[in-house]
């Protein structure tokens, strides 16, 4: 990953900001430095909150926390919860199957952006596309998030 560029954001993007994470996630994010750092040969964009990689903008979507960004807040919404079997797997990146699943925010719809945490602790392993409204992820089979971003990946590793 090779930044493009780097630049503060503008009060006005860091209201935009704050209220598509608080609307999305239930996250008040209360960051004192927002600076926006684009990109080259990689599908999204980072904002650092604090310093901190907190939020992504993924291939032209809404901005959205990353892993490392719901941990350090506590988000109350599209949240789907895994138990412990599923974490080992979720860690890696695999996509999220109905199995592993305890518990889903019944707001979420397909094809929102999600936070994958586990049952034990609550931390957020992460991030991925919902396959299927929340009201249908826990049953038998069939995958039901896809991942995008998960503990360990480029995205969570990032550093400026």
């Amino acid at each position: 990953m090779n930044v493009k560029s780097r630049h503060h954001l503008r009060s006005d993007e860091i209201s935009e900001l704050e209220e598509e994470i608080a609307e999305q996630t239930g996250v008040e994010l209360d960051g004192d430095t927002y600076e926006m750092v684009e990109l080259t040969d990689v599908d999204f964009d980072v904002v650092l909150v604090d310093g901190d990689p907190s939020v992504v903008y993924m291939d032209g979507e809404r901005p959205f926390l990353t892993v490392v960004g719901a941990n350090a807040y506590d988000p109350t919404k599209n949240v789907v919860t895994v138990d412990a079997g599923a974490v080992s797997f979720v860690s890696g990146g695999a996509d999220v199957m109905r199995p592993g699943i305890v518990e889903a925010d019944e707001g979420i719809a397909a094809g929102d952006l999600v936070l994958v945490a586990e049952e034990t602790h609550g931390k957020v392993l992460a991030v991925g596309r919902a396959l299927e409204p929340g009201t249908e992820m826990v049953g038998d089979s069939g995958k039901v998030v896809e991942s995008l971003h998960h503990v360990g990946d480029d995205l969570f590793e990032f550093a400026v």
